[in-house]
C-alpha cells in the first residue's frame, strides 16, 4: 500500500489531483472554525444538546462540529444533498428534464445549474430555521432585523461555498468532492469520540466489555461493507466475429460486473438528508412540532423510516446509474449477447431481474447498518456520540475511502503501476 502511495505521488498529474484535493480539506476544516457572528455558539451548543442523541447532535456529525461551533459551515453539505435528490426525482417525473438528462454534457449541466439554484433556497430556508432557533434560546445578541439576515445570508453563502468546494474537487481532484467533505467531517471527529469512549469507561459509565464489544463490531463491519462493496455478479458477454475489410474483430469472451451496492454509501446520505431537513424544521416551527412525537429522532418510526428510505434509494440511484435497456442495446450494436439469451428486450429483462435480485441484499444491509447504533444503544448503554460513528459513519467512511482508492487505482494501473488491491 505505501509502495503504491509513493507510485501515485511519482506521476505529476496524479499528484496534482491529490495535492488540490488535500488543500481544499484542509480550507473546508479551517472555515469550520470561522465563527458566525452575533452569536453565543456555546450557549446555543448547550441548548440544542448537539453532543446528546438527537438530529442536531446527527447534523454535526456529518458537518465535522462546525455546528457545535455554529460557524458559516454550520449547515454543512445537507442542502445541496437535498436538492441533488430533488432535482433527481424530478427529472424522473419531468419529461423535458429526463430528455434533458439524456443529451450528454449539456443537458447534465443545465440540471446542475438547477441543483445549484435549489441548493440556495434550501439553504436560505434552512438558514433562516436555525436562525430562528437560536433567536427563540436568546443567543443572539441584536436580534434586529439586520443582524438576523447577516446571519442567514452567512449560513447560506458557507453552504453555497462547499457546494462549489466539493464540484471543484470533483472536476479536478480525486474522488467525489461531496462525499470527501462529509468524510473529513466524520474523521475530525474520531479523536473526541476516542477520548469520550476513553473517558466514560474511566468514569464507570460503560464497561470494558462494552467497549470492546463496540470496536470488534465496528471491525466486523467494516469487513462487512467492503465484501459488499466489492461483491459483483459476473455476466459473462460474448462477441460474435465480423469481418472489416481484410481485418475480423470480436470473437473474445468479457463480463458486465454487477456491483451488489451500485450505489455505495449515496443511499445512506440521501435517506439522512432527506430525515433531517424535516426533523430541523419541526424544531421550531409550532406547526409541525408534532412531527417529532412520530418521527423524533431515534424513535421507531425514525428508524423505520430510515430503514424504508435507504431501500429505496439504493433501488433509486442504482436505476439512475445503471440503464438494463441502454446496455442491451449497446451490446447488440457491436455485435454483443448472452450466451443462452437474444440481444434487444430479453438481454435488457434478464440484466434488470438479476441486479434487482443482488440489489436487494445490498439495500437490506446498507439499512442494517444504518440503523446499527439504535441496537447497539440498547444492547452496550455507551454514549450516543460514540455510538453516532458506529453505523452511519462507519459505512461512509469505508465506502468513500474505497470508491476514492479505486480512481486512484485506476489511474495507476493506467500508467502500468501496481495499485492497491492485488
Amino acid at each position: 500500500m505505501l509502495q503504491a502511495m509513493r507510485n501515485a505521488l511519482r506521476i505529476p498529474d496524479l499528484r496534482r489531483r491529490i495535492l488540490y484535493t488535500a488543500a481544499l480539506l484542509v480550507v473546508y476544516r479551517l472555515g469550520s472554525y470561522v465563527p458566525v457572528p452575533g452569536v453565543d455558539a456555546e450557549l446555543l451548543a448547550q441548548q440544542l444538546g448537539t453532543t446528546g442523541g438527537n438530529i442536531f447532535g446527527f447534523l454535526d456529525l456529518f458537518a465535522g462540529g462546525a455546528l457545535t461551533r455554529f460557524s458559516v459551515f454550520a449547515m454543512g453539505v445537507n442542502p445541496y444533498i437535498t436538492s441533488s435528490i430533488i432535482i433527481q426525482l424530478l427529472t424522473i417525473v419531468i419529461p423535458a428534464w429526463e430528455e434533458m438528462s439524456k443529451e450528454g454534457v449539456e443537458g447534465r449541466k443545465k440540471l446542475q445549474q438547477y441543483t445549484r439554484y435549489g441548493t440556495v433556497v434550501l439553504a436560505l430556508i434552512q438558514g433562516f430555521a436555525i436562525t430562528m432557533t437560536a433567536r427563540a434560546y436568546g443567543v443572539v445578541s441584536d436580534p434586529g432585523a439586520f443582524n438576523t439576515v447577516l446571519i442567514v445570508t452567512t449560513l447560506t453563502a458557507g453552504s453555497a461555498f462547499l457546494m462549489w468546494l466539493g464540484e471543484k474537487m470533483t472536476e479536478n481532484g480525486i474522488g467525489n468532492g461531496i462525499s470527501l467533505l462529509i468524510f473529513t467531517g466524520i474523521v475530525a471527529r474520531l479523536p473526541g469520540q476516542a477520548w469520550s469512549a476513553v473517558r466514560a469507561v474511566g468514569a464507570g459509565g460503560i464497561s470494558i466489555l462494552s467497549l470492546l464489544a463496540f470496536v470488534v463490531l465496528s471491525v466486523i463491519v467494516i469487513a462487512g461493507v467492503i465484501m459488499v462493496q466489492q461483491g459483483q455478479r459476473r455476466i459473462p458477454v460474448q462477441y460474435a466475429k465480423r469481418v472489416v475489410g481484410r481485418r475480423m474483430y470480436g470473437g473474445q469472451t468479457t463480463h458486465i460486473p454487477l456491483q451488489v451496492n451500485q450505489a455505495g454509501v449515496i443511499p445512506v446520505i440521501f435517506a439522512s438528508s432527506v430525515l433531517s431537513f424535516p426533523l430541523t424544521l419541526a424544531q421550531f416551527i409550532p406547526g409541525i412540532q408534532g412531527i417529532n412525537r412520530f418521527l423524533g429522532y431515534g424513535s421507531i418510526g425514525y428508524n423505520v423510516l430510515y430503514v424504508l428510505l435507504v431501500i429505496f434509494f439504493t433501488y433509486f440511484y442504482t436505476a439512475v446509474t445503471f440503464n438494463p435497456m441502454e446496455v442491451a442495446d449497446n451490446m447488440k450494436k457491436h455485435g454483443g449477447f448472452i450466451p443462452g439469451l437474444r440481444p434487444g428486450k430479453p438481454t435488457a429483462q434478464y440484466l434488470d431481474r438479476v441486479l434487482t435480485r443482488i440489489t436487494l441484499a445490498g439495500a437490506v444491509f446498507l439499512a442494517v447498518m444504518a440503523v446499527l447504533p439504535y441496537i447497539m444503544a440498547t444492547v452496550t448503554r455507551m454514549p450516543s456520540s460514540i455510538l453516532y460513528f458506529g453505523g452511519t459513519g462507519l459505512l461512509i467512511l469505508v465506502g468513500v475511502a474505497l470508491d476514492t482508492m479505486k480512481q486512484i487505482e485506476a489511474q495507476l494501473l493506467m500508467r502500468h503501476y501496481e495499485g492497491f488491491i492485488k
